[in-house]
């Protein structure tokens, strides 16, 4: 599908509330129309609107950025918040997880969704963390020692940057903040399995990929950090968690394997949990990048879009 990218105009905005500290917020227009995408592939939709993508500075408690994709036009469009995965590297964190979904959140998109993909602190140089430069930034996400992972408060660390991203854009009159969707890919698909189990009441839904923490450790395949206590903090969310879930993995996937997935859901729903589980087949060399890549849109898009059109 071609994307034509008509216009490239950065500006600098100013922040709108005096008690967050934030003296300006960057907002970079990527683009302010894509058009020629034509009917959906996977789904047989007509001709998606025009989209706009950009970058936006989010004055929270925590100054952050965000990737933005919408429709064009005044809106109000339905809200689908997007989490990033993690990297316990400082200058990997460096690097805005611009493109990390972006096919994903263009899907959504185009079915009228406003998607916003905020950056955790410590990513794309806000608050970094530079030791060697005597920085020490913020970075919530870390787990702590594999004998005693806190798997738990890195996942809440996800959703209250959540929460305070749904606030904030709750003063937008382009934006729907009630029965917002939230998607999370790999720890931020765990952050959004943590926001499930707080039930917001303007969160209607959670869809995760490859959700997960404390995969790879050293960097070696299916070598995961502490999976039991992994599987014990899924249990604890899944007791209070009452959000409808769609949970999705694949057989190759060097993070999150087939056995520890289906362990996390089994004790996700015995707890009271309620997510609906799949395992798809492999994909590529890394079932972990499905997501990631335009070639996995057509695998995923239709059992997301059942889902969707479920929880309507």
């Amino acid at each position: 599908m071609a994307r034509s990218l008509r216009r490239f105009a950065p500006s600098v905005v100013a922040t709108r509330q005096a008690r967050y500290w934030l003296v300006a917020s960057i907002v970079i227009w990527l683009g302010s129309a894509f058009s020629g995408f034509g009917e959906d592939a996977a789904t047989g939709s007509p001709p998606a609107p025009s989209l706009v993508e950009e970058v936006w500075g989010l004055p929270l408690i925590l100054p952050s950025i965000a990737y933005v994709v919408h429709p064009a036009g005044k809106g109000p469009f339905p809200l689908v918040i997007m989490n990033h995965g993690v990297s316990m590297d400082p200058k990997q964190r460096s690097f805005f997880p611009l493109v990390e979904f972006r096919d994903a959140a263009f899907w959504f998109a185009r079915r009228g969704y406003f998607v916003v993909a905020p950056a955790g602190p410590g990513y794309g140089g806000v608050g970094m963390d530079i030791p060697e430069r005597g920085i020490h930034g913020v970075f919530f996400q870390k787990i702590g020692k594999c004998s005693n992972p806190n798997f738990r408060d890195a996942g809440l660390a996800v959703a209250a940057v959540d929460l305070s991203t749904i606030k904030y854009l709750s003063g937008r009159k382009d934006v729907m903040t009630d029965d917002v969707i939230v998607v999370g890919q790999s720890a931020g698909g765990w952050g959004s399995i943590a926001l499930a189990s707080e039930n917001p009441p303007m969160v209607k839904a959670v869809i995760v990929f490859a959700a997960g923490r404390g995969g790879r450790v050293d960097g070696k395949p299916n070598n995961n950090c502490n999976p039991d206590k992994l599987v014990e903090a899924t249990a604890e969310f899944g007791k209070t968690a009452r959000l409808p879930m769609l949970w999705i993995y694949t057989e190759n996937d060097t993070y999150f394997g087939p056995d520890l997935s289906q362990r996390m859901h089994k004790a996700f729903v015995g707890a009271g949990g309620d997510a609906e589980y799949h395992l798809l087949g492999p994909f590529g060399d890394e079932g972990h990048s499905l997501i990631d890549a335009p070639e996995g849109v057509p695998l995923w898009s239709p059992l997301v879009s059942r889902f969707l059109d479920r929880i309507k």
